[in-house]
């Protein structure tokens, strides 16, 4: 049996955002992708993600790997674990809790999808991404297709949940296994720093810097991607 890697999506993902990286592990991996569309909280969305591993027996290894709001999925089924793992990766996301000015900016998106949905996905694509992804003809698209499939209310919902997410700072400074940090040098949904601050509280954490990205890293530089997270589930030292 393979070891397995679950792939948890970011906020207006469908579990299409892993395509590209999943094509080019899944000879070696047992890839598999969480649902995070449908549940009210960032516990529940958790709770969703360990079904997919009911059936993985309790000594094989299993690799967690959340993007952007799947990372805060990650932590909180690393906080709260439910099984034994062999090795997590957080792409592009915090350790931090919402702040008053966050939560303002929370209710102004929620205001944005009520009010104007197509313009609100036009608005975010180009911020998520690199400037020189910008325009892509293969991207874009992408991105907006997966975006309208999420819908207003999809992403209303996990806005909500990711206001009310719990603070885990304590569990993931307790962290006992191989961590992954990952994000795009030029990420202006989660800036660079916040991943700083992430290796820096969890033991032993490697952070990796992905040059060419913004937010969206995995459709920016899925090939880097899926070597740092073959090394990982595989236990191997990735270069």
């Amino acid at each position: 049996m393979k070891p397995v890697l679950l792939l948890v999506p970011g906020m207006f993902n469908t579990g299409a955002i892993w395509d590209r990286v999943r094509h080019q592990l899944e000879p070696e991996v047992d890839v598999r992708t969480a649902q995070v569309l449908t549940q009210d909280s960032i516990p529940a969305m958790a709770a969703d993600a360990w079904q997919c591993l009911a059936d993985v027996p309790a000594d094989h290894p299993v690799t967690l790997c959340g993007f952007s709001m799947g990372g805060y999925v990650v932590i909180e089924m690393l906080a709260r674990p439910a099984r034994a793992l062999h090795a997590a990766a957080l792409l592009d996301s915090s350790a931090g809790i919402e702040t008053e000015q966050s939560l303002l900016v929370r209710e102004k998106t929620i205001s944005a999808l009520q009010r104007n949905f197509e313009r609100t996905v036009e608005g975010i694509i180009p911020y998520s991404l690199h400037p020189d992804h910008a325009a892509d003809p293969d991207l874009v698209p992408a991105m907006r297709s997966m975006m309208h499939a999420v819908g207003a209310e999809a992403a209303m919902r996990q806005t909500r949940a990711l206001m009310v997410r719990s603070d885990h700072r304590a569990a993931l400074a307790r962290l006992q296994l191989p961590v992954l940090v990952a994000c795009g040098r030029h990420d202006r949904v989660t800036p660079p720093e916040l991943s700083e601050d992430l290796a820096a509280l969890i033991p032993g954490a490697r952070l990796v810097w992905l040059e060419s990205a913004g937010h969206q890293t995995p459709l920016e530089c899925a090939p880097e991607l899926a070597a740092l997270l073959r090394a990982l589930a595989l236990g191997q030292t990735a270069t």
